[in-house]
């Protein structure tokens, strides 16, 4: 194939790790890339900044509160600035050619639906849309035109290698963890670990929220979720193996006993490349990979005593219904407590568990998507936040 003509661009999340890296391999690879929104949380520094060097035709922060700042720092840059929830979901609906979705959290879930409803194609880094609404999702992109390409390293490694003559004979889909900064502690260590060990990843330059989410494996239990709705594939025929190396970022094993295997130096920008190019390759000075140095590539199976995150998500998978999205937004409320040192580490599984009990046979829990998936999702997310806080504010009282 010849190279890409240029297309015209959102970046969702534009200042987190997924963001910067975006920008950084459209800067590196020279992709024709028309940039048409930029949009970010509350950074209004890296957002101005890099509206100023890629001038987008707008950049959104979603504080409306940091609005003023926005527009004295892109006085006279020709970039329109806005804020809000509102105004984030706007741009992303303006039916680009490519979007990428990376805004951490439930907020994601609004815009990376506006997308798709748009015909976009959707580089999707945002894992609570899968998690809280995937088969709708991935079925408004189809019916829009667009489509659904996965950046987490794990689900675009096995995106890269499904071949779809043959997806009747995948007999497993095998999903690689780091094992995170924990692999080796004991449980009394984890029972003392700090926010800033939780969030220094051995492998990958992550945000604070998935680092944690990497700690405890829960990344892994979302992942399985996302992986059932984007591969249509039974929880039953997912697995996961910990690789610390973080060579091979995952797996599919066939009936005829192969074993399929993408494997890459632990840099966010090669899933990013494939989601941009696919299914052509984009040349960028990429690291290769480089075995003898490395020497080996070791696996182990999870522990579930100490890392229960990977059952309590397989059981909400089978449960079905808002069960995945209640889990998710009971993991947020959970990790933002660590963070903010209210519960310790080895509390936060055991916060979404309580959240998923407390839930299980509610209405909320079990409401159909109906016409309106987007809403079902947002509405089983408050509920499992207010539960979650619930059961917060009890193992406060109890401390």
């Amino acid at each position: 194939m010849g190279p890409l003509s240029a297309r015209t661009v959102t970046v969702l999340g534009s200042t987190g790790s997924i963001g910067v890296s975006t920008l950084d391999l459209f800067a590196k690879s020279g992709a024709a890339v028309d940039l048409f929104a930029l949009t970010a949380g509350r950074n209004v520094a890296r957002l101005a900044e890099q509206a100023l060097a890629w001038r987008p035709k707008v950049a959104v922060i979603q504080d409306e509160s940091l609005l003023p700042g926005l527009r004295e720092r892109l006085a006279g840059s020709g970039v329109e600035a806005a804020a809000g929830d509102a105004a984030v979901a706007d741009v992303a609906g303006e039916g680009v050619d490519w979007v990428m979705s990376a805004i951490v959290g439930a907020a994601g879930l609004a815009p990376t639906m506006a997308a798709a409803r748009k015909g976009s194609i959707v580089a999707l880094a945002n894992k609570e849309s899968l998690v809280c609404c995937g088969p709708s999702l991935l079925e408004t992109a189809r019916a829009a035109g667009g489509g659904v390409i996965p950046v987490d390293s794990e689900h675009s490694a096995i995106f890269q290698v499904l071949q779809p003559d043959c997806l009747d004979r995948v007999s497993r889909l095998i999903l690689t963890a780091s094992g995170g900064p924990f692999r080796t502690w004991t449980w009394e260590q984890m029972a003392h670990a700090t926010p800033e060990q939780a969030i220094a990843h051995p492998n990958w330059s992550m945000g604070a929220k998935i680092s944690v989410d990497s700690a405890t494996m829960m990344n892994k239990g979302l992942e399985m979720v996302e992986a059932s709705y984007l591969f249509a594939t039974p929880p039953e025929r997912i697995d996961v193996v910990i690789h610390p190396q973080s060579v091979i970022h995952s797996m599919v094993e066939y009936a005829d006993g192969s074993t399929l295997a993408q494997m890459g130096p632990p840099d966010m920008k090669a899933p990013i490349a494939c989601a941009w190019a696919w299914p052509d390759r984009l040349p960028w000075p990429a690291e290769p990979l480089d075995l003898p140095k490395i020497g080996q590539l070791t696996f182990e199976a999870p522990d579930p005593a100490r890392f229960p995150a990977i059952d309590i998500a397989r059981a909400a998978l089978r449960a079905g219904g808002g069960a995945p999205a209640a889990m998710n937004a009971a993991n947020e409320i959970a990790v933002a407590a660590f963070l903010d040192r209210k519960i310790g580490f080895l509390d936060i599984a055991p916060l979404v568990s309580e959240t998923l009990d407390r839930m299980n046979g509610s209405r909320d829990l079990m409401a159909s998507a109906g016409d309106d998936a987007l809403e079902t999702a947002m509405m089983i997310d408050a509920s499992a936040r207010r539960v979650a806080d619930e059961a917060l504010s009890r193992r406060r009282r109890l401390q």
